[in-house]
């Protein structure tokens, strides 16, 4: 009886209520959407829905344009990242170290604020545009398939390139040193040795990306135009059947759900089979590169760096131009922008900052709990804790939302219509990135500490809470940060849960932007922007944290 009480008490309990809480959370609703996917309006068991997909021109398009511009990004996202990381790994070159602030600029950049910012510059009115008209050449439009594929690729590469450039720093130069010994070319040794080893990285972080792209609602509603995507599709289809019949939008749903699965289950299948096991050791010395293959490299690095920041530079500059309607006074400076959001609409920011500080609280704690149990007390439940814990990330935002609904729109608990569904769903979504967060300094501590604490007498729960938790500061601090940020920008899932009354930023600047007041649009996304920056800047200075740790 004390066996099984020291074994259970009190990690195996807690492990056991994380699993309770995630399965219904996480797993019922997605279980009910499922469920509803396959009855039909009476509760019998039916594949009408997808049949009627299937009958539907307009859903077959949409689907293969989705799978169309998820390979295509996929593709130019790792066309662009593998060679930057490569050249950033293996060269030394003028303003090398610029390409520090790639990740923090394109994955901090909120996806409304990157689309947003495009159509300023690029859009039928932007201001690129309306310069090359008056000097009589005319750009395509970026409306539709070109403006799709260069933001989002602009947005996702960054996955492809932080994925490798730790590869290649983790590559041990003996092997190719060895290659090149035994008399092969520099070009065929990297082919059969440095290649093999890289893949396994792109393809785990394509795979990232092209989950990415087919959950994207952001930039697929405001520059898709009349190009039909399944994201989008999904969302009509919850907005038509909203108080109807869930069948249509649960079985839209269940296909993108199972696009993803099937193109995870093939990459794993590739990983495995190009797994490499390989013991540290010194990585290759970085070559300095001179005169014209050095203003080559800084050319190259630079411009990828300029087209990453541009859409939060623009943002800034336009929240304090002056607007009239859609049409920006390029170069005539106003705070009538940053005003008329302050002082006749608040609520959006009033409300962005209570939500993403109460899912943040929120996950942050059970982050905390659920990194622990998963390091440190390893067993089959906390391995599923695991599992269940990382599968958002493979669900988009739009989907997330409608299960939720779905879920909690009516019985006992009713949430849908309420705040407390998007704090829940904020949670739900971005509790992976904490959890991952959390657990990079677990890995580092010793569980002889621990155990020293308890052979002393302190209990197992008091020695986490005075042993490993002060440990743990830094990166739950970390966690906090990056949750905090990303919910912040959260609109795929928002869109959905929200209701009058409850309107967030993201959700204001796309309103404002489907009204065409860009310059109200800019002034939102000013404050968001400034509201992400500020905490990853104090985060950096105050605490000396890597808010994208590779570990």
């Amino acid at each position: 009886m004390n066996l099984i009480k020291l074994r259970w008490w009190p990690w195996g309990v807690l492990t056991v209520i994380a699993l309770v809480i995630l399965a219904f959370f996480v797993l019922y609703p997605l279980g009910v959407l499922f469920s509803n996917s396959v009855r039909d309006e009476s509760g019998a068991l039916s594949l009408a829905g997808f049949a009627l997909l299937l009958d539907n021109s307009m859903f077959v398009e949409a689907v293969g344009n989705t799978l169309i511009l998820g390979v295509t990004v996929t593709a130019l996202s790792v066309a662009i990242g593998v060679p930057l990381a490569y050249m950033v790994a293996r060269y030394e070159f003028p303003l090398k170290n610029l390409v520090a602030i790639l990740p923090v600029v394109t994955i901090v950049i909120p996806e409304v604020i990157v689309g947003q910012s495009w159509l300023l510059i690029l859009g039928n009115n932007g201001l690129v545009t309306n310069f090359l008209e008056t000097l009589g050449v005319e750009l395509p439009s970026f409306y539709g398939w070109n403006g799709l594929v260069f933001s989002m690729t602009l947005v996702y590469y960054t996955y492809i390139y932080l994925g490798v450039l730790a590869a290649l720093r983790g590559f041990d130069g003996q092997l190719e040193e060895a290659g090149l010994s035994l008399g092969t070319p520099p070009l065929m040794t990297k082919l059969r040795v440095l290649v093999p080893l890289m893949l396994p990285a792109v393809a785990v972080n394509a795979l990232v990306v092209f989950s990415l792209v087919v959950g994207n609602f952001v930039l697929a509603t405001l520059l898709g135009s009349r190009v039909p995507l399944l994201s989008v599709m999904t969302y009509n289809e919850f907005i038509n059947e909203m108080g109807g019949s869930p069948l249509l939008q649960s079985a839209m749903s269940v296909v993108s759900i199972v696009i993803v699965g099937i193109v995870l289950f093939v990459q794993k299948k590739v990983v495995e089979r190009k797994l490499y096991t390989m013991t540290p050791g010194r990585a290759p010395q970085a070559e300095r590169v001179r005169s014209g293959a050095a203003v080559l490299f800084t050319g190259c690095v630079g411009f990828i760096i300029f087209l990453s920041i541009l859409p939060l530079v623009v943002v800034f500059i336009a929240a304090f131009t002056e607007t009239s309607g859609p049409v920006m006074r390029w170069g005539t400076w106003s705070f009538t922008n940053i005003l008329r959001i302050v002082r006749s609409a608040p609520e959006p920011i009033f409300n962005s900052l209570t939500f993403a500080s109460m899912a943040t609280l929120a996950g942050v704690v059970f982050a905390v709990l659920a990194s622990y149990l998963i390091i440190k007390k390893r067993s089959l439940l906390t391995q599923s804790l695991d599992y269940i814990v990382v599968m958002p990330l493979t669900i988009s935002g739009t989907v997330m939302g409608i299960a939720l609904v779905q879920t909690f729109n009516t019985g006992w608990l009713v949430l849908a219509g309420t705040s407390a569904i998007m704090v829940l769903c904020y949670a739900v979504r971005r509790l992976p990135f904490a959890v991952r967060n959390a657990s990079s300094t677990l890995f580092n501590i010793p569980d002889s500490i621990e155990e020293a604490s308890i052979s002393l007498g302190v209990s197992p729960l008091m020695s986490f809470f005075k042993v490993v938790l002060p440990v743990m500061k830094a990166s739950i601090v970390s966690a906090a940060i990056l949750m905090w940020v990303t919910t912040i920008a959260e609109l795929a899932a928002t869109v959905v849960v929200y209701t009058g009354g409850l309107e967030t930023m993201p959700i204001a600047i796309f309103r404002q932007i489907d009204g065409g007041r860009l310059g109200l649009a800019s002034a939102y996304g000013a404050v968001m922007i400034t509201v992400i920056l500020v905490p990853i800047l104090v985060s950096i200075k105050l605490f000396r944290i890597n808010l994208f740790s590779n570990r």
